[in-house]
Parts: C-alpha cells; structure tokens; sequence
C-alpha cells in the first residue's frame, strides 16, 4: 500500500503540477532549431541555378541584378555570324556571397549557344547530359568510401527564358522543358517584359500557363501553406503561384526616379523600375528564389529529381547484376571455364580480407555504372 501511495505521488507530481512547475521542468529540447541553425551558418549553404534559353534574353542581366554581382565580366561577347554557327556548351561560374553573417555559395550554369543555331534539333542534349553528370558524380560519391567531404553540383533549378515576341511557347521551349522536367526545377521566365504592355503580359502569361497544362510540361510546383501560416503569408504564396510565369526585366544601371536612385531603366516616355512590383516579377522571383523557397528547391530536387536517378541506376546495375549470374551459372553447368574467385591467404587478417572485399565490391560497382552509363548514350544515340 505504502508503494502504490508513492507511485500515485510521482504521477501527481509528473502530470498534475502548475505553469510554474512546467517552467522549471522544461527539457529544452525546444532549442533544437537553434542548434541546427547555428550547424547550418557555420557549414555555409551552396545553390546551383541553370539559366536557359536563347541569346539576348537578359540571362546575364537578370542573374546579376538577383544577386548584386558581376558573375560575367570575363565574358567574350561574341557577333552575330559567330553565335549561328555557335553549339551549345555548358559554363559554370561560381561566386561566394556573405550577407549578415550567412554564407552562399552560389554556382550559375550558363548554356551560351542554347537556341542560336539556324538547326536547333536536339540542342538541348548538352544541357541534360551535364545535369545527369552531375546527378552520376553524387551517386559515385555517395558509394565511395569517403563521403564526409562531398561536392553537391547538383542543379537545383533552371530558369527558362521564354521570349517575349512570340505568340507562346515555340516548338523549341516545349522540347526543352519536356526533355528536363524529370530531371531539374524548372521555373519558366518571360524575358524582357518591359517589352509589352501590362494587358499584353497577362494574355502571354495566361496563354503560357495554358500550352504548359497542354503539353503535360511538369515545372516547379510551389508547395501548399500550412493552414496554421497567416493570411499574409498565404496571400503572398497565391501570388507567386499566379505570377508564373514571372515577368521580368533586368538591369544593372541606376537611375534617378522621382528624386530617389532606383535600379531600371530609362526610356524616353519614362522609367522602368526593377524592384517595383507594379512594373515587373523581379521582387517576386528574387523572393522565391532566396528568402522562401530555396531549400525546398533543394529537398525537391534531392527527394524526387535525384532519387528517380538513383532508381534507375540500382535498378539497371540490379539487371546486370542477375544477367551475370545467369551467365556464370550456364557457363558452370556447360562445363567451361568460368572466373575462379580470389581466395585469401592463410596469413591475411580479417581486417585485410575486409579491405580488400570492399575494394572489389567499389570497382565492380564503378565498372558498372561505367557499362551503365554508355548503355545509355547508346540508347539516346538510337533515338
């Protein structure tokens, strides 16, 4: 009795206590957060952004302007003849960028060439070849042994260049978006709004949202709001969602507007202001990009886009893997030779033997992926 009596003490003290009690109870694990925000700045973050589309556009505008850099400066601009003639090739410029404390490590891969041939058939194989090489270097990495220090150049998101003077997507954007959007994020733009009116934008953006549903084009879906967030940041979330695709214009040049130094653009009937939402999407794409959905870029791109790539990479290893058996096990009951497996030494230790299964399982694995990875060239060449 005396011990029931003392366990009904302990859940009344456990269960039954005031505020005051909770306070002084408090486990802190609440603060985990904190920690892995403090874990976070430390280490840095890193971002790959994919600008795509033809020349012209204001992709190296645009990048500068979101960014407060000058990722091009090195740049040789080429001439007319030279861009006709012009493949697409991919570049990649990296910047570091510290704001308050918090470190970015920002990669911009460029595709200069993309859409300037006069046969642009198939342009867009460069651009989805580097992104799977990307996705096939993280897989080796991962497998390997050392995987403390590996370099994610995964691409995160592609910003396509839709151009301002069409009717729509042309043949070209369905093809590259179609032949990508498995692969990459992508967030469609439409360049040079300041080309167009206000009424013209809507139309363009209501007639690309239509041919994107048409053609079963998948790009970036923005993720539903808690039903705890607050009606502001729901509003802004609608926003965004019916701002795609994002009307933008770029600049690097300050100019003088109603006595106060904005970003723009001067024209003879007026200024085009980049940070004004009135007049162009630039703040909302650079919010997006930045301050609310970078991470979920990321997550997307390494819990769908990356692990779609691993499947298929286990699955086709997994295949050969049973064909071999199968041919070692005809090859072993045709009585032919077949491989005679390495036996270890009598003197070798276990943590020898080890080492040395593991280095064999590594370069089976590599001369896999190897097979694997021509098997598919080979397959995209067919086609």
């Amino acid at each position: 009795m005396e011990n029931s009596s003392s366990n009904n003490r302990f859940r009344s003290a456990m269960f039954n206590h005031d505020d005051e009690d909770q306070d002084k109870e408090y486990v802190g694990f609440a603060t985990l957060p904190n920690q892995v925000h403090r874990k976070s700045v430390k280490k840095g973050f890193d971002f790959t952004l994919m600008v795509a589309g033809e020349s012209g556009l204001g992709k190296s505008t645009l990048v500068n302007s979101l960014f407060l850099t000058d990722l091009y400066k090195d740049r040789k601009l080429l001439n007319a003849e030279e861009r006709i003639t012009q493949t697409v090739e991919i570049t990649k410029h990296t910047v570091d960028i510290e704001e308050k404390g918090v470190k970015l490590k920002l990669t911009i891969v460029d595709t200069p060439g993309f859409g300037d041939a006069v046969n642009n058939t198939e342009c867009w194989k460069s651009v989805a070849d580097y992104i799977d090489q990307q996705f096939e270097q993280y897989f080796r990495d991962e497998s390997g042994l050392n995987r403390k220090n590996i370099q994610d150049n995964r691409v995160h998101c592609c910003l396509y260049f839709i151009s301002p003077f069409g009717h729509g997507l042309r043949p070209l954007d369905v093809e590259f978006m179609k032949a990508l959007h498995e692969k990459v994020n992508i967030v469609p733009i439409l360049a040079k709004a300041d080309t167009l009116t206000p009424s013209e934008v809507k139309k363009k953006k209501i007639k690309i949202r239509e041919e994107i549903e048409q053609y079963g084009i998948k790009i970036y879906q923005f993720p539903d709001c808690d039903s705890d967030e607050d009606e502001e940041f729901k509003q802004q979330d609608l926003e965004l969602k019916e701002s795609i695709p994002f009307a933008v214009i770029g600049s690097n040049t300050v100019v003088e507007a109603k006595g106060k130094r904005v970003r723009g653009r001067l024209y003879p009937w007026g200024i085009v202001e980049v940070e004004n939402s009135a007049h162009c999407d630039f703040v909302k794409l650079r919010n997006m990009l930045v301050r609310t959905h970078m991470q979920d870029l990321k997550d997307v791109t390494r819990e769908t886009h990356y692990e779609n790539y691993r499947a298929q990479c286990i699955q086709s290893m997994t295949r050969m893997v049973v064909k071999e058996r199968n041919r070692n096990k005809l090859t072993r009951e045709s009585g032919t030779d077949f491989p005679i497996p390495v036996v270890p030494t009598v003197t070798e230790s276990e943590t020898e033997k080890l080492i040395r299964e593991k280095d064999e399982e590594l370069r089976r694995m590599q001369e896999m992926l190897q097979r694997i990875q021509d098997h598919m060239i080979t397959q995209k060449d067919g086609h």
